[in-house]
């Protein structure tokens, strides 16, 4: 391959990139009141937004009902050749129905749209031509602007799916941010993966109840061993006559009193005053606080609570979840 067939090819790619890029300013430019109205329809749906289109409508709306479903909006994607087979049951009234196609006439979609004809489901559709047969029986209809698709030749939709993408998206967060919700509300729908370990809170990860190593004050110091051993996080909270937490012992500690270490107390063998974190902080700042202090666990602290230590996170916690 020659350096010419390789710049043909960075210059076809930036065509392409540019040609979408015109089109979806044609699509912002041209929003108007219908997006708002579809808005409004979509925020005051009782059950859940379906989504349909065939081919790479089809695709599209996949991933557009998937948007919706995780930031909030009850949604599912219905194959239109498959409603046609039963599974229009799965619409129902109080439902909307959000429909794709270019160019408003694709016949796998007629029975879908019927049904909702016939039992009264509310119906917005996504097309390029507003005089199409589906914008014709829609609610509320979105018109796609006209524009060149990507390809060259217009017959491979690249403009036209970019553009229904990012229509669908700006229905999607238009919603989201009138909902108010927050990156906790987008975690509760995304727990695994790099984005929910980000997300994660302390009581999320940390160890409670009987995994919390922990000695009174007066423990002596062949108890507290055994505490850390048994426990095995290396660690060992000292507590005061009502539980609360006012020392750490670590393996520094140890060190520190190896001469005499049993003839004392966890008391005096303690570093005071330990750095704790909230149950309810992003784990994330519990790492930057263990790298920051150069240390490898923090004890829980509720900060309305009586100061006593409700949980113990760990790095290897926090480094299993993705962070770190």
């Amino acid at each position: 391959m020659t350096d010419a067939d390789k710049q043909i090819f960075l210059d076809t790619a930036r065509r392409v990139i540019a040609t979408e890029a015109t089109a979806l300013t044609r699509l912002e430019a041209g929003l108007g009141q219908e997006f708002a109205d579809a808005v409004e329809l979509l925020m005051s749906v009782r059950g859940r937004v379906i989504v349909s289109g065939m081919g790479k409508s089809g695709h599209i709306a996949r991933k557009i009902a998937a948007t919706f479903a995780s930031t909030g909006t009850p949604a599912h994607f219905v194959h239109p050749a498959e409603a046609s087979h039963g599974d229009l049951g799965m619409m129902t009234q109080g439902d909307v129905v959000l429909v794709l196609s270019n160019s408003g006439e694709t016949p796998e979609l007629a029975d879908l749209v019927a049904y909702t004809r016939r039992f009264d489901i509310p119906l917005i559709g996504v097309a390029s031509r507003a005089e199409s047969t589906m914008i014709r029986q829609c609610d509320i209809g979105l018109i796609l602007p006209q524009a060149d698709e990507a390809c060259g030749t217009g017959i491979v939709p690249t403009s036209s799916t970019t553009m229904t993408l990012a229509l669908g998206d700006a229905l999607a967060v238009a919603i989201m941010e009138h909902r108010q919700f927050t990156p906790e509300h987008f975690r509760e729908f995304h727990p695994g993966g790099k984005l929910g370990a980000r997300l994660a809170r302390v009581r999320d990860l940390m160890h409670d109840g009987d995994r919390l190593p922990q000695n009174s004050a007066n423990a002596p110091m062949a108890d507290v061993l055994i505490e850390i051993s048994q426990k095995g996080f290396g660690v060992s909270g000292v507590t005061n006559d009502t539980g609360a937490l006012i020392g750490i012992i670590t393996d520094g500690d140890l060190r520190r009193h190896m001469d005499g270490l049993l003839d004392h107390t966890a008391a005096h063998v303690m570093t005071s005053a330990p750095q704790t974190i909230a149950p309810g902080a992003l784990a994330e700042e519990a790492v930057a606080i263990m790298n920051k202090r150069k240390i490898t666990c923090l004890f829980v602290v509720d900060p309305d609570g009586p100061g006593n230590a409700i949980g113990l996170l760990h790095i290897h916690d926090c480094l299993r979840a993705g962070l770190g």
